[in-house]
C-alpha cells in the first residue's frame, strides 16, 4: 500500500469533511471527524491535549489563548489523531493514550510534533486555497498589509502565514522576518497574482 503524503492526508480530510473555502472551520472539521472539543484551563505551558479512549477522541484546547492560537492547536491535535493515534510509542495502555501540545511542540523538537505542526499549517492554509486567495487579491506579499490581510482571511497569525508561504515556495526561504515587509515578493507570488482574476472588492 502506497504511503500517503502529509499534504495528501490533509486533502483527504478536507474532502471527507466537505471543506472547500477559507477560513477553514477547524471546529467543524474536528466535529465531522468524530472528535469532541473542550475549552479548558491548561496553564501557561500547555496549548492543547488529545485524549483517545476506546476509539473516541477528545481535544482540549487552552481557554486562555487567543483564537488564532486555539485554531492552530486544534488543527495540530487533529494531525496527531490522523497520523499518530495508532503509534505504539504513544499508548499508555491498549486502549488509551494522550498527547500534549506544549512549548516543545511549538519548537518542533520531536518528529511527531513537527509532523503535527506541518499538518496543522496545511489544514488551516491549504495550498490551493492560499494560491486562489492570492490570485483574487490585489496586494503585495512583500508588504505588511498584504501579509496581514492574507493571514486574516485564513484566521491565522502573520507568522504562521509567513512560514506557510515559505514552505510553499511563495516566499524565499532566505527572507529575514525582521525586514520581510521591505522586500519584494517572490516571483511565484507575483505569478499567482498576475494569473488571477480581478481583485475582489
Amino acid at each position: 500500500m502506497a504511503t500517503i503524503s502529509l499534504e495528501g492526508r490533509v486533502t483527504r480530510v478536507l474532502k471527507e469533511t466537505g471543506i472547500t473555502a477559507a477560513p477553514v472551520p477547524v471546529h467543524l472539521v474536528a466535529q465531522r471527524l468524530g472528535l469532541l472539543l473542550e475549552s479548558v484551563p491548561l496553564g501557561d505551558e500547555v496549548s492543547g491535549v488529545l485524549v483517545i479512549d476506546g476509539g473516541h477522541g477528545v481535544i482540549g484546547y487552552n481557554a486562555a489563548h487567543p483564537p488564532a492560537r486555539q485554531r492552530f492547536t486544534i488543527a495540530h491535535e487533529i494531525g496527531h489523531y490522523i497520523m499518530h493515534r495508532n503509534d505504539a510509542a504513544l499508548f499508555i495502555d491498549q486502549r488509551f493514550f494522550a498527547t500534549f501540545r506544549d512549548t516543545r511542540s511549538s519548537r518542533g523538537s520531536d518528529k511527531r510534533e513537527r509532523e503535527a505542526n506541518a499538518f496543522a499549517a496545511s489544514l488551516l492554509m491549504p495550498t490551493q486555497l492560499v494560491l486562489t486567495e492570492i490570485s483574487h487579491r490585489d496586494f503585495d506579499l512583500g508588504g505588511e498589509d498584504g501579509l496581514t490581510d492574507l493571514a486574516q482571511a485564513f484566521q491565522v497569525s502573520v507568522q504562521a502565514m509567513v512560514y506557510r508561504l515559505t514552505n510553499m515556495g511563495v516566499l524565499s526561504p532566505t527572507t529575514d522576518l525582521r525586514d520581510l515587509f521591505a522586500e519584494r515578493p517572490h516571483p511565484k507570488a507575483r505569478a499567482a497574482v498576475t494569473k488571477g482574476s480581478r481583485p475582489r472588492r
